[in-house]
């Protein structure tokens, strides 16, 4: 990962271009892995944006999604397992100035930091959370993943999955998130599009990517097969048509699902400014004895 030091000194070129986001350092994933389209559309959305790579910070958890950081000019952050979301809050609450991208997978926030998506998306903090979802636990040799389809047989699930899949889509309209989209790795041009999007959204912006893994469990045919756009003149404002669609959609839809204005954390936090007083630790002592 980049030293800190050196990106926050580096000078900045009067125009960024996808080269200046890289960090020399090459992806090691497998070889036809859908994270290097989300990568590429990632380094492409930060170059039309023209950021600076010293105001933005790439977070991850565990697991192959989450070696991003690595690979970017940027900040970067490779935390504990699951629990991106949280350290990201503090950061954005500390520097809202930032940019803020949470870079996870289906494990690392449908399982262990499932916990902690609810809480981000209602709370609304300006965040750019992009999950990479191959459904399957890829780093640790193909077992079943939170987003596994029913009968899936894994090395974990030998007779096939018996748990019903998470819907991150609808998982994230039901949280409170105000901006939920999906993208597939395999089209780098339009998630460019979408990432934009959820960076530029004053809000908690949710990206669900089909990214698939070509080593343990291809589904590139079958998205190629079932993704399709959302039909013509989509409503993103509307949450129950959202809704509906995710719970019962047989394709794979593409685009903004749903957006909606709503102060973000950073902002409403910083109403209560006003009511802040000086700590009195001997006082607030004295209230226990």
């Amino acid at each position: 990962m980049p030293d800190g030091t050196k990106v926050a000194q580096a000078p900045e070129a009067d125009v960024l271009t996808v080269k200046e986001y890289k960090s020399g350092d090459k992806p090691i994933w497998c070889p036809g892995c859908g994270d290097f389209g989300v990568l590429s559309a990632t380094y492409k959305a930060l170059a039309a944006l023209q950021l600076q790579r010293h105001e933005v910070v790439v977070a991850s958890g565990i697991g192959c999604s989450s070696r991003t950081p690595y690979f970017m000019s940027t900040f970067g952050l490779h935390g504990v397992h699951g629990r991106t979301l949280p350290i990201a809050t503090g950061m954005k609450l500390a520097n809202p100035d930032l940019t803020i991208l949470v870079m996870g997978g289906d494990g690392d926030l449908m399982s262990i930091g499932a916990g902690h998506f609810p809480h981000a998306a209602a709370r609304n903090v300006d965040l750019t959370c992009i999950m990479m979802d191959n459904q399957t636990y890829g780093l640790t040799k193909a077992q079943a993943s939170p987003t596994s389809l029913m009968g899936h047989k894994s090395k974990s699930t030998p007779y096939g999955v018996v748990a019903k899949p998470m819907l991150p889509v609808l998982f994230a309209l039901a949280s409170g998130a105000t901006f939920v989209a999906r993208g597939y790795s395999a089209k780098p041009n339009d998630l460019t599009d979408l990432i934009v999007q959820g960076i530029e959204h004053p809000g908690f912006a949710f990206i669900h990517v089909q990214s698939p893994c070509a080593e343990f469990f291809n589904t590139y045919d079958y998205y190629d097969e079932h993704i399709k756009d959302l039909p013509p003149g989509w409503d993103r404002h509307d949450l129950k048509a959202a809704v509906d669609l995710a719970l019962t959609e047989e394709n794979v839809h593409l685009g903004v699902f749903y957006q909606e204005e709503r102060p973000s954390l950073s902002k409403a936090v910083r109403q209560f400014e006003a009511e802040h007083k000086q700590f009195d630790l001997v006082e607030y002592v004295q209230r226990f004895s």
